[in-house]
């Protein structure tokens, strides 16, 4: 029997289903899966040549589309970037900026991070973009930059890190650490700590920020090495150090009195260089006129103790005369520059014996004349009495 359409789907006409049933419901129906293949065999017919699927147009389609697949595996890399190839997701290499290729998706990919570009970290501080003013305003960030110094003392501290990736650890940095932009911050805010916790505050104020500044690069280095992080650390900028805000007035005095200490300390050495050397010089003086009249003395005394030696010797050889002689040469010298005045009791009238002579010794004597009012009464009884 033959199957004929009157107008229904292909199982049968009429308004049975293809089981012979009625229909389920009155409602749209979605189309059946054969219509669905029929029409995409028509349109895959239709493109293909010859209007119908031969085994050329299959090759030319097959060919089209690995052609596409081929080139969607050049890529280009930026000036900032490095091109970083993975093979099933192996790190097989590492290419420049520039237009490049790897094998097509899925068998390579590509990553291409900033590699070129220097970053910068801001530690105990942050900018905010401040509309009002067209720039941006710094926040502190106090549990960033309160740091504990050696002394014991607390200063807060703001510094700014410039690193970037190093040109043959592209695969460290995107494949060993986690969260690369914060671990150079941690790391950085860590050997900061360790650095400033070694020193006093008086050098981390005044004259040591570039040694602080190298240590903490240096210490951040040899830690993100130990990582494996991949990372340069090229520059260490401390911005702001000063003591907390809530006690500044107060250190501001206390730096204001060392100041006036220094100050005054300068002055005492000076005072001390001029006053020391002439104090020396001085000293040096009197040792010198000391050791002189030193000299002199022995030179004396060993002169008088040989002098009184030759006298000695002569006293032995002529005690008598030695000894007159020395009388009369001492006498000479007792006498000699002495006023004398001469008397000789066997002369004059009589003899001079039981005779009591008159000397006037006023007259005799002119270092003792008296006052010019007394001179007169002096003369008359001197008069009266001759």
């Amino acid at each position: 029997m033959p199957w004929k359409n009157q107008g229904g789907g292909p199982w049968g006409s009429g308004p049975k289903g293809p089981w012979g049933s009625g229909p389920q419901s009155s409602g749209p129906r979605p189309p059946d899966l054969e219509d669905l293949l029929r029409r995409g065999q028509d349109r895959l017919q239709q493109m293909l040549p010859g209007g119908y699927f031969s085994g050329l147009g299959i090759a030319i389609a097959v060919l089209g589309a690995l052609t596409i697949w081929g080139l969607s595996g050049f890529f280009r890399v930026q000036s900032e970037e490095l091109g970083v190839v993975l093979r099933f997701g192996k790190h097989v290499r590492t290419v420049q900026p520039g237009l490049n290729y790897h094998l097509p998706y899925p068998i390579e990919t590509v990553l291409l991070p900033k590699a070129l570009r220097v970053s910068t970290i801001s530690i105990g501080m942050t900018l905010l973009s401040d509309p009002a003013r067209r720039g941006t305003t710094v926040r502190d960030v106090p549990e960033e930059s309160l740091m504990l110094t050696g002394d014991e003392n607390i200063v807060d501290v703001d510094f700014t890190v410039l690193w970037r990736i190093k040109p043959d650890g592209v695969g460290d940095f995107l494949f060993n650490i986690q969260n690369p932009e914060g671990t150079v911050k941690a790391v950085a805010e860590s050997a900061m700590r360790e650095v400033i916790g070694r020193s006093n505050i008086q050098p981390i104020l005044t004259g040591a920020r570039t040694t602080i500044e190298t240590g903490v690069q240096e210490l951040m280095q040899k830690t993100l090495d130990s990582y494996g992080a991949g990372v340069l650390v090229q520059q260490v900028q401390m911005q702001k150090v000063d003591p907390p805000q809530q006690v500044i007035d107060a250190f501001r005095d206390v730096q204001a009195a060392r100041a006036d200490l220094e100050r005054l300390q300068n002055e005492a050495q000076t005072y001390a260089n001029r006053v020391i050397p002439d104090a020396r010089g001085r000293a040096a003086q009197i040792i010198q006129n000391a050791e002189g009249y030193k000299g002199q003395a022995v030179a004396e005394a060993k002169g008088q103790s040989a002098r009184f030696l030759d006298v000695y010797e002569e006293y032995r050889k002529a005690p008598d005369v030695t000894r007159e002689r020395i009388y009369l040469e001492t006498m000479e010298r007792v006498l000699g520059p002495a006023e004398k005045l001469v008397y000789d009791p066997g002369s004059g009238p009589g003899g001079g014996q039981g005779v009591v002579p008159y000397l006037p010794l006023s007259e005799l004597s002119p270092r003792r004349q008296p006052q010019a009012p007394a001179a007169p009464q002096n003369q008359q009884t001197q008069g009266g009495t001759r």
